[in-house]
């Protein structure tokens, strides 16, 4: 088997900052390219059972795409995914506001948040993997959060065709920190995810109210639509009546994770029609949240060709629990500047390992 390789190539130009984009190749057939731009997996391409290659992230065309704003597609979230209800929170006694953005309330670190930033790159290839990793300084009072934050993130694709996201933090001052990406996965790479299956591996789920923020603690997913711990199919499941998909139209929702006390666990398993591509999340997360694309509307080219629309994607996204700096019941989210913030999420194929 061939080893793994790294290559760079220009992708553009943002204001007058060059924008490259990194190829890790497996040499088993699997391809990463990222974007220094907002940190974007722009493609991940994955042979399927008989060694058909395709793209199973959804994909915008240029750069020109992804700056002139776009729901987050394949890019790295920061300093705080997910939801903060009005932007507002309280740290260590000195409140901070966000800018509130959606619906009256803060979403993925604001307007100009990490999957907007140029980032700093440097790759390199050994026997066993193929790896990008990616820099950024976040300024005290960027974007309303406290403190000066160094945040890295490695790609790392091994031989075995998995992808590995790597985030490391460290700050010179108490933060809030929640990182993830936000890939859109369709894994027949037909722009259609509702013939997909989906496990998850947790118990229990956040309902939101009417602007995706949890209403309260936990809720059993026993005899709900977000019972997944056996595989079910993704439009079977948002087609029941509840008022939970209702207001979503569709999945929006933070699932708390099973074995979120250890290390690294898995978090889902993703299947494409027919068992042609399957896709298993692992991480060191304690939640993930499942978003069916429901605000695509086809007003986006995808890559290739065609419309980016409604529930043509799936999000997994890795990540604490939203709202957490205003919820003591959550997981801590506090980064203080003797801490180093971890985390880590691997997406394998086990398709490929039977094959």
């Amino acid at each position: 088997m061939p080893r793994p390789t790294v290559n760079r190539k220009p992708f553009g130009t943002h204001g007058n900052t060059d924008v490259d984009v990194w190829t890790l190749d497996s040499g088993n057939g699997v391809r990463a390219e990222i974007l220094t731009y907002g940190g974007i997996l722009h493609r991940l391409t994955v042979p399927d059972t008989g060694g058909a290659p395709a793209s199973v992230v959804r994909s915008l065309p240029g750069l020109a795409d992804y700056t002139g704003g776009n729901p987050f597609f394949g890019a790295l979230i920061g300093r705080f995914a997910n939801r903060i209800a009005h932007g507002r929170f309280t740290l260590d006694g000195t409140a901070h506001q966000v800018p509130a953005t959606d619906r009256g309330h803060a979403l993925h670190g604001g307007p100009e948040g990490f999957h907007t930033r140029v980032w700093q790159a440097g790759g390199e290839a050994t026997d066993v993997a193929a790896r990008l990793r990616l820099s950024l300084h976040s300024p005290d009072g960027d974007m309303g959060f406290p403190g000066a934050l160094d945040v890295t993130v490695t790609y790392i694709l091994n031989r075995a065709g998995n992808l590995v996201l790597d985030y490391t933090a460290v700050t010179d001052r108490p933060t809030v920190v929640n990182l993830t990406n936000h890939a859109y996965f369709d894994l027949a790479a037909k722009g259609d995810i509702l013939g997909h299956t989906l496990q998850v591996h947790a118990d229990s789920y956040l309902p939101v109210d009417e602007d995706g923020i949890p209403e309260g603690p936990a809720v059993p997913v026993h005899a709900t639509p977000f019972d997944l711990t056996t595989p079910r199919t993704i439009g079977d499941r948002i087609a029941l009546p509840d008022e939970q998909l209702r207001r979503a139209g569709g999945f929006d929702h933070c699932w708390i994770l099973r074995d979120r006390g250890t290390n690294v666990h898995r978090a889902a398993r993703l299947t494409a029609p027919g068992g042609g591509r399957i896709m298993e999340v692992w991480t060191t997360e304690p939640g993930i949240q499942v978003y069916t694309a429901n605000q695509l509307d086809g007003t986006l080219d995808a890559l290739g060709g065609g419309r980016h629309e409604r529930h043509s994607a799936v999000c997994l996204e890795t990540q604490h629990l939203p709202d957490s700096p205003n919820r003591p019941d959550h997981p801590g989210t506090v980064l203080r500047p003797d801490e180093v913030f971890r985390s880590w999420t691997e997406l394998r194929f086990p398709h490929l390992a039977a094959g």
